[in-house]
């Protein structure tokens, strides 16, 4: 079980990082402006009503890559488990979704998808399709059987 968290947490890495540098592309591209929930949601976490509202640039990446890594750690376990390929990370995308959303709404700084603009709907699952199918080629490489 270790192998597949730790083959997760590597995966969700890198799954992180790329999904962070077509983000960035997009951005460049569409002009959108940089999203501030990931340290809204980590002030949320840590109990900080101060910072709440704030767009810490450190919070932010800690919580975009944290998320990312730990989250990873399922992907992982899914490959050494034998759930691997397009379908498992079609799964994990619903899965990094779920876990983005409950955090968010659960603290209340977030609002549910179907609010949202469409547009910034189709961005964000976009982004976090990027995210788990990378995640899920590095953890099933990782993880083969051969």
């Amino acid at each position: 079980m270790l192998n597949g968290v730790v083959a997760g947490l590597v995966a969700g890495a890198v799954g992180a990082a790329v999904m962070t540098a077509g983000e960035k592309a997009e951005q460049a591209l569409t002009g959108r402006a940089d999203s501030y929930m990931p340290a809204r949601t980590l002030s949320a976490l840590l109990g900080d009503d101060t910072t709440r509202t704030r767009q810490t640039v450190a919070r932010n990446w800690a919580m975009h890559y944290g998320t990312g890594i730990l989250v990873g750690a399922v992907r992982g376990l899914m490959a050494q488990r034998g759930l691997r390929g397009p379908g498992a990370s079609l799964l994990h995308t619903g899965f990094r979704l779920a876990v983005d959303q409950s955090l968010e709404n659960g603290l209340g700084v977030g609002s549910p998808p179907w609010t949202w603009p469409r547009r910034e709907l189709l961005i964000d699952v976009g982004h976090k399709a990027v995210y788990a199918l990378v995640t899920g080629l590095v953890a099933d490489a990782l993880l083969h059987d051969g």
